[in-house]
């Protein structure tokens, strides 16, 4: 494979990342088509069952700058939700029953009209998820009340949490974030989330630090519990563990480190009908910090829209139309699938 690693932050560029993802490989040949895979499987086309999921993403700036991190954030990432694109976000909202608005980023909490939405959302009655990198809590004493704004709103916070150590944890994410993890973990658990009965959900997000796959979610669970209970009187509820996907700085990393031919043989190896058949694109909707619609997150990234059948913008939202819609596969898909296969929300298989 030619490398790219010349080019400055070729995995901001998605043309070059889907010439990466499509172009040959081994032998002069490239792996199987996904949709090639979905057909053996019969699940091609991939369509859309229901809408339950509403995922937004409200801003690219990011307090931490993470070695895979699938969006690119940073604290010089100048794109954010305008208050406006917000509110067709709710009026789309008010249309439908969707019942699950997941928050995300960057750091979705850097966003000027953060609290605002968050408790627009609630009036709707539906229950919000937040992304938070934890280190945001502790960044600036600006955030340090986010703990109790997330428990006067029921928030279910989902956390990413790379390790239960500092070595690890900071090789990915940056000197001194274990320890502003740590210190974040114990101020949401003193406000009562992660604890037994309080209703107040707190679950980590784990991802491996190299080119291969996450282990057995529930195993890794029963270890990060038992690690950072015993080491820092931590509790949490559920363990998510998600696959990274070859795209934007993960994809350059495989590149660089001559890992992504390797990657990929291991992600269309493990390849699970199964999985395939409950990934997430098929019940949610993501929507970007400007309004685009998309299948999921990680097609956001690629500037991969949803089908044109489908209305392009939330200003334009039609929930049947949606729910009708074929699937934007590509390469990348293969990382939702392998093994038990993954999401935002864990295993899925």
């Amino acid at each position: 494979m030619q490398s790219l690693k010349k080019k400055k932050h070729f995995f901001s560029d998605t043309f070059i990342q889907l010439e990466v993802l499509n172009q040959a490989t081994q032998t002069g040949s490239q792996f199987p088509a996904f949709t090639q895979k979905l057909r053996e499987a019969h699940l091609f086309p991939l369509k859309s069952r229901q809408l339950e999921v509403f995922q937004v993403n409200i801003g690219k700036m990011c307090n931490q700058v993470c070695r895979h991190c699938h969006v690119d954030a940073g604290p010089d990432r100048k794109e954010i939700m305008t208050r406006e694109t917000m509110q067709y976000c709710l009026d789309a909202l008010a249309q439908t029953t969707i019942r699950t608005v997941d928050l995300t980023g960057g750091a979705p909490e850097m966003n000027p009209d953060f609290r605002w939405f968050v408790s627009e959302i609630r009036k709707l009655g539906r229950e919000v998820i937040v992304r938070c990198n934890l280190t945001i809590i502790v960044a600036n004493k600006k955030y340090y009340d986010l703990p109790e704004f997330f428990k006067g709103h029921q928030i279910h916070v989902i956390s990413s949490l790379p390790y239960f150590s500092a070595a690890r944890t900071d090789a990915q994410r940056g000197n001194g974030v274990f320890e502003d993890s740590i210190r974040a973990l114990k101020m949401l658990n003193a406000v009562g989330y992660g604890k037994p009965e309080s209703g107040l959900t707190l679950d980590l997000v784990y991802n491996p630090s190299g080119a291969f796959l996450p282990g057995n979610q529930l195993a890794l669970e029963a270890e990060f519990k038992k690690k950072l209970k015993t080491g820092f009187e931590v509790e949490f509820n559920q363990l998510f563990a998600i696959t990274n996907l070859p795209i934007s700085r993960f994809l350059d990393y495989l590149i660089e480190s001559k890992n992504y031919e390797g990657y990929m043989e291991k992600l269309v190896t493990a390849f699970n009908p199964a999985a395939a058949a409950n990934v997430m694109c098929r019940n949610t909707i993501s929507i970007s910090w400007d309004g685009y619609l998309y299948d999921c997150d990680f097609n956001q990234m690629l500037n991969l829209k949803v089908a044109k059948t489908a209305p392009q913008h939330i200003r334009e939202f039609n929930e049947p139309l949606l729910k009708e819609r074929s699937i934007i596969l590509n390469q990348h898909c293969y990382g939702c699938t392998a093994g038990a296969g993954s999401s935002c929300g864990g295993a899925t298989a």
